[in-house]
């Protein structure tokens, strides 16, 4: 099963789970570092999720992935939330984000720079617009090698 069927299948899974204990589902993740595979879920809610919670969805969903048992490597499920410098991914997550200080990561530079930081502005389907100290930048989504929320120290 490729990498992207394993995070679609346990979205699958995990969504009611999500959905009963009104928690918003922020992100899956099946990667591997070093020698071991980690299937990760990313869980929020209104004012912040706790450990209590993760640990609700992390006892149901293995219940779950134990009895369809469809991932043939072993693997370290990990549930948490999604932290301070969350990446954006889907539209909800810059719908909520707008009016926040971003940093944008670039897979190219542009005008000799690949990072910029801004007020998140606007965005479409496909580009977001950046309020940074100049000006303000619209760039094109699929030019994003990473966007998350700024932290300030």
């Amino acid at each position: 099963m490729k990498k992207t069927e394993i995070v679609a299948r346990t979205e699958e899974l995990v969504t009611p789970i999500i959905d009963e204990n009104d928690f918003e589902l922020v992100d899956v993740e099946y990667v591997k570092e070093g020698a071991n595979w980690y299937l990760r879920v990313y869980a929020d809610k209104e004012g912040g999720i706790t450990i209590d919670d993760c640990v609700l969805i992390s006892l149901a969903l293995e219940q779950k992935l134990d009895a369809e048992d469809f991932i043939a490597d072993p693997y370290i499920l990990e549930v948490s939330s999604p932290g301070l410098g969350r990446q954006l991914k889907k539209d909800k997550d810059f719908q909520r984000s707008l009016g926040e200080k971003v940093e944008c990561k670039l897979y190219k530079a542009v005008d000799k720079q690949k990072e910029f930081e801004g007020v998140l502005k606007a965005f479409t389907a496909e580009t977001i617009t950046l309020a940074t100290e100049n000006e303000d930048m619209v760039i094109n989504r699929n030019d994003i090698a990473v966007i998350r929320l700024a932290i300030d120290f």
